[in-house]
Order: C-alpha cells, then structure tokens, then sequence
C-alpha cells in the first residue's frame, strides 16, 4: 500500500516540476533535458532540478527596490566620451542591466598578489573612521584571519562598526571559535545562505562568490583575492598563488558599498540605510569605471552579456587570464567569431587547476580554441587566479567572475570594468611578459592527437560543465 502512495506522490511532485519548467523555463533545450531526468532517473531527477534547474531569474530570492540610483545621463556620458563607439554600447548595456553607470571621479590602484594587495588592505583599515564592510568567499583561519581580528577589535573600541559577511559554504571552515571571538569584539556578521538542511536544496547551488572590502564608503577594494594564508605561503601543490585585485578610491566606491548592503540584507535581513553613506568623489577627473555586479536572480544575465559584448567589439586584441574558462554556447562562438575574423585572441591560465575534474573540464576546450587560432599559453610559475580580460587598449575588466556557467548563470558575482588606456597598456605588458614565461599551444594538429584516455576524460568532464 505504501509504494502506491510513494509512487502517486512522486508523480503530483513531477507534475507541478514540469509545470514550473513550461512557466520559468528559458532554453527550450534545457527545459527538455530536464524533463527526460525528471521522467527517466525517479527521484534523483527530481532533487538534481531542485539542485541545480530552477531559474532564479523568474523565482528570485531577494528583492531590494531602488538599490542604485544611475547618474545624471549628462555626467555618464561625459565619463567615457573617448571610447569608441562599439565600446560605448557596452557601458550602455551595463547601465541597463545593473544600473550601476560610468563614474569618472575616481582613484585606481592595481594590487598584484597577495603580499601587496594586504598591505594595502590593511593600511586603508587602520585609516577607518565610521566603518568597515567586508564579504568574502572564502574566509579562512590563520594568519591574516587573526591580523584583521587585531584591527577589528581596534577599530570596534573607536566606535567604528564593522560588519562581515562570509559565504556558508566557500568559509565552511571557518571556526566557530573564530566567530564567537569576532561577536565578543563587537563586530556584526552574517553568513550567505548557510549550509543548513532547511535550505540545503534551495541554496546549495547559489554562493557569493564576491570579495569586498569599503571603509567608510571612501575607499574600496575588489578582485579575485580571498582571505586565506595561500596568498602568502603559498599552495602546497601548486606552488606560488598568484592574483589581481583593486583599490579604489572615490566615487565608484558607493557603488561596491550597494552591492554590500543588498547582500547584507539577503543574509541578515537587517537594512542599512544606504542614505545615509557620504559619496566621496576623487577632487577631479581620473580614472572611469563601471562596478558591475551580478547574481541567479538578476532580470538579465548580466556578466555574461557583458562579456560577451566585449569580445564581439574587439578589434585588435582580445586576452584573458582566467584559470577556469568553461565556455558556455554564446561564450564559445563569440570567442571563435572573433579570432576567425583576425583578432589576437589570447587565452592566458595555469598549465593545473585545484580540482582535476574542472582541470578536465577546461582542457576539454582546447581544440575549438586551437582549430580557431585562438592561442593558449600555459603558466607554469604557480597558480594563475586572476579573473582579467582586455580588451584593444580601451577596456580591463579585473574581479570575481569566471568564464564558467557558474559566474555566468549562478553565483553573485563583481566585476570590475575599467575604460583607461594607459591601464589596459600596463596590464597587456605585463600580460604578454606571463605569455613569454609560459607554454604555448598552437598546434591544433598534435593537440588533436592526444591520448583517447585524456580525450574520455574530458568528454565526461564536459558533459559536466554545467555543473561546475
């Protein structure tokens, strides 16, 4: 008598799965595919969907009415009236997209490694007047851990309030001890969608992937660094941790503080009155930026349509530093497109990733990469983890996001896109002088040949690539 039931309750269950898929369903090919897993795998097709189908995009998670507030038109175009005209329709999308505008007003400082950025970090901290916002992926014990709990309780005893927001499942790690010493300091956390068995199936799949620190809405800091001793010891496996993060100092910080009082609210469900942040602007016209963020439950898939504008308005150039490009359809086109009709296309990653299955993943790639022209060098000094794409001198987009499905469609994501051409000159430099140091492939013939176990390797890693 109990199967029956069981097998009827599963059925409404699919019913009102597929009705939710004909309702929110955005690719046709997607909403079959997971029709037939819901149908043809019972029960783990089902709990795969509440995983990883549902389309935050139609059923978000969070609302928070007038977070930005765009610039006047007149002042926005003024910022990036020296772009050319196809690069200027990509700051109009992000405008759209994330209402976050153009700022002209600001001060720009690039961070190399981890040894830099903290100094810098941490000189700006000691500077904090009123207060302290940081949220990190990845929030580790150890020394820069216990460093930044000096400050804190330092900063706390002169009024300064100091908030930390870490994701529930990137800091996992994260000590209850550790916690429970920055509560008796004083400082307010909140944990991003905890790993808990109430919400274990809604929100195992949507992290924020974002790092951030503003200090009193003046200075900021954002980029592809977490808090983890890595950045300065090292990794056992893969050697020296290399990365690029940002210090900003004016305007455009507003902007980053947004994007951390709405994801302070989502986690905390307290709201900070972002009125009542001083917008502090740089004394005159410097460097102009775009702070885009994005996440599952945007209107638009913002990061990705940004990136692909970018590649579709290079013109002479196209690099990319990331170490886990695991092009979607439009991503990978856009890619070939453009090295088909004559750009450098240049793809800059570490010759190993942390994880071997998403190590598969990306090499799976490689021959559409290689068969376009498109070139790959492999950087053999450490781990590259820089997130960085530039573009013909007049774009650097530097920040958090991947070239994966999972920054794309499914994580909170912050990008950085900067329109400076003596920037894009410094970071093309330096890029090309990696590419000196690393191993070129070119040669789509011999890469074609590879062993046919590495081939089923990365044929299975790629069936896969959704999920990572």
């Amino acid at each position: 008598m109990l199967i029956p039931i069981l097998i009827g309750l599963y059925i409404i269950i699919a019913l009102l799965m597929v009705v939710s898929l004909l309702l929110n369903g955005v690719r046709p090919s997607k909403t079959l595919a997971w029709l037939l897993a819901i149908f043809t795998i019972p029960v783990a097709g089902a709990l795969l969907y509440i995983l990883f189908g549902r389309n935050r995009r139609k059923i978000k998670m969070f609302s928070l009415k007038n977070q930005f507030n765009p610039l006047d038109e007149l002042e926005n175009a003024q910022c990036h009236s020296e772009l050319s005209a196809n690069k200027q329709k990509i700051t109009s999308l992000i405008n759209n997209t994330s209402k976050c505008p153009v700022t002209c007003l600001n001060e720009l400082e690039l961070l190399k490694d981890g040894k830099n950025t903290f100094e810098s970090i941490f000189e700006a901290l000691e500077e904090a007047k009123e207060h302290i916002h940081l949220q990190y992926y990845i929030f580790e014990d150890g020394i820069l851990a216990d460093k930044l709990l000096e400050v804190f309780e330092r900063k706390v005893a002169e009024n300064v309030t100091v908030r930390l927001l870490y994701d529930g499942i990137g800091s996992y790690s994260l000590s209850k001890k550790y916690l429970k010493r920055l509560k008796q300091i004083g400082v307010e956390t909140a944990q991003f969608l905890p790993f808990k068995f109430g919400r274990f199936l809604s929100a195992l799949n949507y992290r924020n992937h974002r790092k951030i620190i503003v200090i009193d809405n003046k200075v900021g800091f954002t980029g592809g660094i977490n808090i983890s001793d890595k950045y300065l010891k090292g990794d056992p496996a893969l050697g020296k941790w290399h990365d690029t993060h940002l210090r900003i100092e004016g305007e455009a910080v507003d902007y980053l503080n947004r994007v951390f009082v709405g994801d302070w609210y989502l986690a905390s469900e307290n709201k900070v009155d972002i009125a009542a942040f001083k917008v502090h602007k740089a004394p005159q016209k410097g460097t102009s930026l775009q702070i885009v963020p994005s996440g599952p439950d945007d209107d638009f898939d913002v990061m990705e349509q940004a990136f692909f504008s970018i590649i579709n308005s290079a013109e002479k150039y196209l690099y990319i530093v990331n170490p886990y490009i695991i092009p979607n359809h439009a991503i990978l086109q856009a890619l070939i497109t453009a090295a088909l009709s004559g750009v450098d296309v240049r793809i800059l990653m570490s010759s190993s990733t942390d994880i071997k299955l998403v190590d598969w993943c990306v090499r799976a790639y490689y021959e559409s990469y290689l068969k376009a022209g498109i070139k790959i060098y492999l950087y053999d000094d450490g781990f590259l983890h820089s997130k960085v794409m530039l573009c013909d001198d007049e774009i650097a987009s530097i920040g958090t996001a991947n070239l994966d499905n999972r920054s794309l469609q499914q994580n909170y994501e912050a990008q950085v896109f900067v329109y400076d051409p003596a920037l894009c000159k410094r970071m093309k430099s330096d890029f090309l002088k990696d590419c000196e140091k690393s191993t070129v492939l070119t040669d789509y013939e011999k890469y074609k040949k590879r062993p046919w176990i590495k081939k089923l390797a990365q044929g299975f890693a790629k069936l896969l690539s959704p999920l990572l």
